[in-house]
């Protein structure tokens, strides 16, 4: 819906839409019709509390860069060309060209090889439901090539489901009733500010502790009572030690375990070997710090474990969050307000979205490509193309797999591919879209209608267009409604308005009126508290949390995966030539490559650095600001260093994902992480990398 042209200053309420659990609820300033101001956590909220992240406060800066796109582009240099110079690569044409140009490429492209040539692949640059899983329902209608995305989600979610067996958990406001927070394998300051308000709550009201398991000092863990700092892909240990020292303490709730749990005998003597001291020659955590935490952990009722993705992101990811999750139900946690775990919430919110992605018209039969292999995919490996045609035409929204993706070389060298056609829909030209042959301009979600669920807390929010578009530049939907006319592609949600289909998926799942959530802001989808503590029982066989994952029903690729918790050794070990640990994790003022363009975050990140151990710089001959080379069989980087004893020595850490132009040689971080899919479903490894260094 276009927003009202009155040029009075006004604050009206949005939605932000970026990856990130919180989706925060905003009171966004508009200044005129197509022009905002300050952006703002909404107070009234009781999970934003008022409080946003400054990337998104400073939001005006991207909404009104210079260098949005704002016409359609076809190449008419080589690719490879353009970046932000896009004078000697492509030239403007009109939007009808440009829809023209890709129908027919497409059209031609299933007539000779057939539709699964035709690769439609997307991911969260918008969590809008509408704008962002669209794309689905053209997929399913031309029986384009699937998309089974992974990157994200795929093994956190293997892992917690394993356990609980339902993607929910304790509401993250019953955080200020806590008496002990964990924060296991996350770094919310700079990723999910508003956990950060609630656990002061608790600290401030209740004096509750906070602990922190992580590889490096983060602004969150410089902030706790206690940072376990573990090595990269030991987390499972780290947990199954804590468990021995429960049991020995008699702190284990017999009780809830005998009614919740399916613990028996052999769970408990599985336990009987994983000693502080044997977690400490896995983790590098002193036995007395896990002895320790423990100690606290199993004293304290009120204890609730805010469960992250970072440790999931290994090859072992999946059994180490299934081994974290465990904790609560040891401890009966579960029980008590205050108490429990959350990894997502995402299976409360009870959406039909048939009518968004044509779940109708999907058919089961159609290969499905991993996301996260988009390099692999791209450049024809037998196992990825399952014996079909290579892609050889793709269209690509919210998401830039040049930087994003693993084996970055492997994506680029697939873009760069003369025989594939490439449409990319964006709002900058980022380094995927300088290798297309069709950019398309796109909305940001202040141009746009969408509706918003969370998997941080239990909103399902609505939101209208604050502003009206940048002239030329289109939404997600208009784009995929253009072309499904184009390409002949018929469904009823090609023929609605984005809020026509936020009205009928609403009424479809049992909701209230969107303009009734619009009106109200939001909508509190949180279970009644038995439920969400699963007192009614878990959503698994006979009603109990498994501590025996089977792991066969959580994906096909589960061979070899443990059955209890502990330590999996299936990562990629350090060893002689390659001798660190490499974890490649967020940047406070990036949102993967989101933001990389704005001054404000540009600014505060600087440029791109790798963190070492002051040890390992000195056995290496580096000095701070130092020119270093970091590699594996993938390939070598030239990265400037930091001396930083917030890691262990054998450690190293570079915040990201800065884009493959920010680096010496252009090539980024992922250049270095394998396209190696966790188990037992997939998943990026992006924590999961074994590297050497050597001084420059």
């Amino acid at each position: 819906m276009p927003p009202d042209a009155s040029a009075t200053p006004e604050f009206l309420h949005s939605t932000c839409p970026h990856d990130c659990p919180s989706t925060c609820a905003l009171e966004v300033e508009r200044l005129a019709a197509g022009r905002v101001g300050k952006v703002r956590g909404a107070k009234d909220n009781p999970y934003t509390a008022g409080v946003i992240c400054a990337k998104v406060a400073r939001y005006a800066e991207r909404v009104h860069h210079p260098e949005r796109l704002t016409t359609p582009l076809r190449r008419k240099g080589e690719k490879g060309a353009g970046g932000s110079n896009t004078g000697d690569a492509f030239e403007a044409i009109s939007w009808e060209a440009a829809l023209d140009a890709v129908a027919e490429a497409f059209l031609k492209a299933e007539q000779r090889l057939g539709a699964e040539t035709v690769w439609p692949y997307f991911y969260a640059g918008t969590m809008g439901h509408v704008q962002r899983d669209g794309i689905e329902r053209l997929r399913h209608v031309k029986r384009y090539a699937r998309q089974w995305s992974t990157i994200c989600t795929a093994l956190p979610e293997a892992g917690w489901l394993a356990g609980v067996g339902l993607k929910a958990g304790v509401d993250a406001r019953e955080i200020e009733h806590s008496d002990l927070v964990v924060v296991w394998g996350g770094n919310p300051v700079s990723t999910q500010v508003n956990v950060m308000t609630h656990i002061a709550k608790a600290r401030k009201a209740r004096g509750a502790k906070l602990a922190v398991v992580d590889p490096y000092r983060t602004g969150t863990a410089a902030q706790a009572d206690l940072h376990l700092m573990v090595k990269p892909g030991t987390d499972g240990a780290l947990a199954a030690a804590v468990i021995h020292l429960l049991l020995r303490q008699g702190a284990a709730d017999r009780d809830y375990l005998a009614k919740y749990t399916d613990w028996n005998g052999e769970i408990e003597a599985h336990f009987a070997d994983t000693t502080p001291a044997w977690a400490e020659a896995i983790t590098g955590v002193p036995a007395a710090e896990i002895e320790a935490f423990a100690r606290l952990y199993g004293a304290t009722k009120r204890s609730y474990i805010r469960v992250g993705y970072g440790f999931a992101r290994a090859r072992n990811g999946a059994a180490n969050l299934h081994a974290v999750s465990c904790l609560p139900a040891v401890t009966g946690a579960w029980q008590v307000e205050g108490g429990g775990a959350l990894w997502g919430n995402g299976a409360i919110y009870r959406l039909d979205k048939t009518l968004i992605e044509g779940l109708d018209r999907l058919d089961p039969s159609v290969r499905a490509f991993d996301q996260s292999r988009f390099g692999p995919v791209l450049t024809g490996d037998p196992k990825d193309l399952q014996g079909g045609p290579p892609v050889t035409a793709i269209l690509v929204q919210n998401t830039n797999p040049a930087a994003v993706c693993p084996e970055t070389k492997r994506c680029l060298a697939g873009l760069a591919r003369a025989d594939l056609f490439a449409c990319v829909h964006e709002q900058f030209m980022t380094e995927t879209a300088a290798l297309a042959d069709i950019v398309l301009p796109a909305t940001t979600f202040l141009e746009h209608d969408d509706y918003y669920t969370a998997s941080g807390h239990t909103f399902l929010q609505a939101a209208k267009a604050v502003i009206a578009p940048l002239p030329e530049c289109r939404s997600n939907h208009e784009v995929i409604c253009a072309l499904a006319k184009r390409l002949g592609a018929r469904h009823p949600g090609f023929e609605m308005t984005a809020w026509e289909l936020v009205e009928a998926t609403f009424a479809a799942s049992g909701h209230p009126p969107a303009e009734t959530v619009w009106q109200d802001r939001w909508l509190d989808c949180a279970a009644p508290f038995e439920q969400a503590h699963f007192l009614d029982g878990f959503p698994q066989p006979g009603g109990r949390f498994r501590f025996h994952a089977d792991w066969a029903k959580a994906g096909r690729d589960h061979a070899g995966m443990p059955a209890l918790p502990g330590h999996w050794t299936r990562w990629d070990q350090a060893d002689a030539a390659r001798p660190f640990r490499l974890v490649a994790a967020p940047a406070r003022s990036y949102l993967n490559t989101t933001f990389t363009e704005t001054p404000g975050s540009q600014k505060r990140e600087g440029r791109p650095e790798i963190m070492i151990h002051p040890q390992t710089c000195a056995k290496l001959g580096v000095e701070a600001g130092g020119r270093v080379r970091v590699g594996n069989d993938l390939g070598s980087l030239v990265i400037h260093a930091r001396p930083f004893d917030g890691v262990q020595p054998g450690v190293v850490v570079v915040e990201s994902i800065w884009p493959n132009g920010a680096f010496e040689e252009g090539l980024g971080i992922n250049a270095l992480v394998s396209a190696e899919a966790g188990q037992p479903r997939g998943g990026a490894v992006f924590h999961d990398t074994a590297v050497w260094i050597e001084a420059l």
